[in-house]
């Protein structure tokens, strides 16, 4: 569905270097810190920045050779962009009617009513939250293939977030469809993503299924005197502690086999990005 290999540029101060893959019939995420690179690789794909080199390929065609017809099989939000505030909601039906064959008005007109959206209200007048479900509700609205969402969660409560994430997965349902998704919301991730890329100074630093991230992955809590006799092999990242050290490792039973006293604690992925940033290699 979606393909980035080598794909680069450069601004002043911050390059992207990026290469993954969402294959279809998968909900692929991406992580990292502010300013990681993760709104600069979707404008890349979007075609919304001139890239400096590599290949992106969307819906098995190379980007360039992209037309505005094949374009209404994708779905978009990005965290930083959206509608004028002096639209409405009405306006918007509107736009989308003339942009989408198969938007799906009467599935839209109803999402907005059961989120009180109103039709007739500027959305500048509008929250943080009922902006960003409008948002996803557009990209929803029109049966596109892959949907590529940036920061899709942000601004709302958890009820809300989990109404939206249950829409993901009802879309998910329909078939052959794929997406790629940032959050900073990781239990987001967690539980609506197949697999996980994360991204650090513009460039991939790590993938991995989601599944293996939750029940492989782990951190361990080890006291200074215990820690030369640790084997090191199977840490990823090691972080000084006031007790000793917090290890992270991808390789849980090892540890719980070899060392059946070890205090051990599941990673979760803010632990994991954490570890990753701000621990160090063995």
């Amino acid at each position: 569905m979606l393909r980035m290999r080598d794909v680069r540029k450069n601004y002043n101060g911050f390059s992207l270097n990026c290469s993954l893959e969402v294959p279809k019939d998968r909900i692929t995420g991406i992580i990292g810190p502010n300013g990681a690179g993760k709104s600069t690789a979707f404008k890349a794909v979007l075609g919304l920045i001139q890239i400096e080199g590599g290949e992106i390929t969307l819906l098995g065609k190379p980007l360039s050779d992209f037309t505005v017809k094949d374009k209404e099989k994708l779905g978009v939000t990005l965290a930083d962009s959206g509608f004028s505030g002096y639209l409405t909601v009405s306006d918007i039906i509107r736009i989308q009617k003339q942009f989408y064959t198969a938007f799906d008005e009467t599935e839209f007109r109803g999402r907005c009513k059961e989120a009180r959206l109103p039709l007739n209200k500027q959305i500048r007048e509008f929250s943080t939250g009922m902006k960003a479900k409008l948002r996803l509700f557009c990209a929803l609205s029109h049966e596109a293939e892959l949907l590529i969402l940036d920061e899709p969660t942000a601004g709302l409560d958890v009820v809300a977030r989990d109404e939206l994430l249950t829409m993901l997965r009802e879309y998910m349902e329909r078939g052959e469809r794929s997406i790629v998704i940032s959050s900073h919301i990781s239990s987001d991730l967690e539980s609506i993503c197949d697999d996980l890329y994360m991204i650090s100074d513009g460039a991939i630093v790590w993938h991995e299924d989601t599944d293996r991230l939750l029940s492989d992955y782990a951190l361990l809590k080890v006291f200074e005197a215990d820690y030369s006799e640790l084997a090191k092999e199977y840490l990823l990242r090691v972080k000084r502690e006031s007790y000793g050290y917090l290890c992270l490792t991808d390789k849980k039973r090892f540890y719980l086999e070899n060392y059946p006293g070890i205090v051990l604690e599941k990673s979760s992925i803010d632990d994991f990005m954490l570890l990753m940033m701000k621990g160090e290699k063995v």
